[in-house]
């Protein structure tokens, strides 16, 4: 049976080579990301291995024996999911590789943004010596911290974030309360989450219901004093609306790992912001989950082509 991996950004994909041909299987690895790309390259494939390639429906399409595509990582969104359950094609992903990494991430980016570091560490390179720069700021066992999305990661982050004395609020229409209450989390709407929270921090995935829940009319029932932290999916925040909000003050700052295109142009209006702190997709990195994310995937490729339940089926 035949593998083939699209695309990666590793140093090498030896782990996969030595799990999939040692299982018996073959292994073809490219460098490609367009449909038109892809075509002649999937048509034939077993089992498809993809990072950040567009596998369309036109893809899945021209796939004569597919049985499952697997993303290295969480997000899925680059995967036509419809079409691949349509064809009857598993799409399965990774979602336990990168969870301590994203999480440190994210309470990275509260701590700076609420200490204001960035501020501080500017005007001492300018000579100003004091605090005046980081008016006002408030103790972070007196904030909340409203996390849209209450799944592994979230929960991680809740609990780091607690030892700091912060109250903890959730939104997340598919966890029940009691779950949320077993980890001293209150579960409210988004609204709430919304008009309480000092911190605001997105962890649902990228769908289409969650395409820009957080637009124009969500950022202005923030407080003025908030700030927005991304490090799930670029779309689920609408940066036109984030942007501007930033520059009329709207919300004190942001924390963005995440962008709407990627790679994002060096141009773009967020990397220029005092008041952001950017980063470029990366919350998920360590060298321990680069390691585990190529091993996994192999072994699930593995596992699904020897006729076995997939361990992380998406469709």
């Amino acid at each position: 049976m035949k593998v083939v991996i699209t695309d990666y950004e590793y140093e090498n994909i030896e782990t996969e080579r030595a799990i999939i041909e040692g299982a018996g299987f073959t292994l073809h690895s490219c460098q490609l990301k367009r449909p038109e790309e892809l075509l002649p390259v999937l048509r034939d494939a077993d089992a498809v291995i993809t990072q950040y390639s567009s596998i369309t429906s036109e893809v899945i399409e021209g796939m004569e024996h597919c049985r499952m595509i697997i993303k290295y990582g969480i997000g899925v969104n680059n995967i036509d999911c419809d079409a691949a359950a349509a064809k009857g094609i598993l799409v399965c992903n990774v979602p336990d590789y990168g969870i301590s990494e994203v999480s440190d991430h994210t309470c990275a980016m509260i701590l700076a943004l609420g200490r204001k570091l960035m501020p501080l560490a500017g005007a001492l390179k300018s000579g100003d010596w004091g605090y005046s720069s980081a008016v006002p700021l408030k103790r972070l066992s007196e904030c909340t911290l409203g996390l849209v999305g209450f799944g592994r990661i979230p929960q991680m982050a809740a609990k780091k974030m607690r030892a700091f004395g912060m109250t903890v609020s959730a939104y997340d229409p598919f966890v029940s309360s009691e779950t949320a209450a077993e980890q001293s989390v209150n579960l409210v709407s988004l609204d709430e989450l919304l008009r309480t929270g000092d911190f605001i921090s997105v962890h649902c995935p990228l769908t289409s219901d969650t395409f820009h829940l957080i637009g124009k009319e969500e950022i202005e029932k923030m407080k003025a004093s908030a700030f927005l932290i991304n490090t799930a999916r670029g779309g689920i925040i609408d940066e036109k609306a984030l942007i501007t909000a930033l520059k009329e003050k709207r919300i004190a700052g942001a924390g963005i790992d995440v962008f709407e295109e990627e790679p994002v142009h060096p141009g773009h209006p967020l990397l220029s912001m005092d008041n952001v702190i950017a980063t470029p997709h990366s919350a998920w990195y360590s060298e321990t989950a680069i390691r585990t994310l190529q091993r996994k995937a192999a072994e699930e490729v593995v596992n699904v082509l020897k006729g076995n339940k997939p361990f992380n089926r998406v469709v």
